[in-house]
């Protein structure tokens, strides 16, 4: 599948009513594909989602040599074959993800050179964790910052204790990948504790990994010398319920959201009843949102699993405007994640930035405080309601796009939004969806314009 450089016009002001399904986990497709090296077996992967970064990790697959077949959201993989070739720069610049090959090559063949990585950029996102792990494992790392890679070898990856100095999601996954055909037995310590995470140990548990979360925040993995072949459905995506819930909330209308993950929701879920949002449950999973109430304003500080998630904060902003108050929310997990509040004031929001007052900043905040901007400030005020109007707006990443785009629908006029390949890196066809439930979107090239 081909994505384009397209924009949306968006025609807001209509309520969104009606069903719609949740497509699979990015964050577990990603990291399943990059689990796929491990075997010589084929594997099988259900409900994977159709988005630019699948496609992306599945090109990296291929260069390595890899086959591959996807069909509807079924991938079959086969790394029988595979070397232990270069993952290709455009590739590296492209996926950030794709640093997660380095531990199943290093496992396979005892070297991988993969280039620093890029993706979303919002904030850091250092891989420091990555390499400071496999570096403890036995692994040689070296970075040339001629060409931009990180070269490394190892004759065989060595359990060891490792204890992370912040949670993170990829670093834990990361070493995970990289623990299962160790020798010896791996701890890792200030794990992160997503569902993401136990998500891909289950599929790794399926091909005869031996993995255990012993508590909340420590894994233990006990090496093997060989994986199988595995048959494995992902669940579906918690940022993706997100979005339609914050949209039933902020445009009008009831939404009802099938393989929902509400169980994995709750500190989101508890925000919104607080601020006057309504859930239905319909069954195990099939949950209803709407807003049958003035909305509320609310304070928010984001943290890791089980806080309320960085991948939140942008709809739950939008969310925000159309709140009868000030509301607050403090961003503790990233820097630079507030790239969509100047689309938000361009369309009428009233939205400041400050610093709050933190005793300790290396503590509370999950990134690396030494190496942020001395101007970059972790919080917003919202004063709300605030009557959102039509605009050209563009969209820095992920996350923001999801943002702007809803706030699209909730303004009155007609928006065009550009920069859209960023919600095609995780959201499968989004705008199909949304006009399923009334809303008036249409893709187009952007050379139209």
């Amino acid at each position: 599948m081909i994505f384009s450089m397209d924009l949306f016009r968006v025609v807001g002001g209509s309520k969104l009513n009606g069903e719609v399904q949740l497509a699979g986990a990015k964050n577990v497709a990603l990291k399943i594909c990059a689990a796929s090296l491990l075997t010589r077996a084929e594997v099988v992967v259900h409900n994977v989602p159709h988005i630019r970064d699948v496609y992306l990790m599945i090109e990296l697959l291929k260069h390595l040599g890899a086959k591959v077949r996807f069909d509807k959201h079924t991938l079959v993989l086969s790394s029988d074959s595979i070397s232990a070739g270069k993952v290709p720069l455009d590739i590296g610049a492209r996926l950030r993800t794709s640093a997660l090959v380095m531990g199943p090559l290093l496992a396979r063949y005892g070297q991988a050179s993969v280039p620093n990585p890029g993706g979303c950029r919002i904030g850091a996102r250092p891989i420091n964790r990555l390499i400071e792990g496999l570096i403890q494992m036995g692994a040689d790392i070296t970075y040339n910052s001629e060409d931009g890679f990180f070269y490394g070898q190892a004759d065989r990856l060595t359990g060891c204790e490792i204890e992370f100095s912040k949670n993170t999601h990829t670093g834990t996954e990361a070493l995970i990948l990289a623990a299962v055909l160790a020798r010896g037995t791996t701890v890792l310590k200030n794990a992160a504790s997503e569902v993401e995470v136990d998500d891909l140990i289950g599929f790794l548990s399926s091909m005869g990994a031996r993995i255990k979360r012993i508590a909340p925040r420590q894994i233990v993995v006990e090496g093997v010398k060989t994986l199988g072949p595995a048959e494995y459905t992902i669940m579906s995506d918690r940022n993706e319920e997100v979005t339609f819930a914050v949209a039933a909330a902020a445009i009008g209308g009831n939404i009802t959201v099938r393989n929902s993950q509400r169980d994995n929701l709750r500190s989101f879920i508890n925000a919104f009843q607080s601020c006057g949002g309504s859930v239905t449950d319909h069954s195990d999973f099939i949950t209803e949102y709407f807003c049958s109430s003035k909305l509320k304003p609310s304070d928010i500080v984001t943290a890791p699993h089980p806080g309320f998630m960085t991948d939140w904060q942008g709809p739950w902003a939008l969310l925000m405007t159309q709140a009868d108050g000030l509301s607050t929310l403090h961003e503790t997990v990233f820097e630079n994640r507030f790239s969509y509040v100047s689309q938000l004031i361009k369309m009428g929001a009233d939205i400041d930035f400050y610093q709050p007052q933190v005793k300790d900043p290396k503590s509370v905040y999950n990134f690396n405080w030494n190496n942020s901007l001395s101007l970059n400030l972790q919080a917003i005020r919202i004063q709300g309601p605030r009557i959102l109007h039509n605009a050209v707006l563009e969209i820095a990443d992920l996350r923001a796009g999801a943002t702007v785009l809803l706030a699209a629908l909730v303004a009155g006029g007609e928006s065009i939004i550009t920069g859209i390949d960023q919600i095609d890196r995780g959201y499968e066809q989004i705008e199909d969806r949304l006009v399923s439930l009334g809303a008036h979107i249409i893709r187009e090239e952007e050379a139209k314009l």
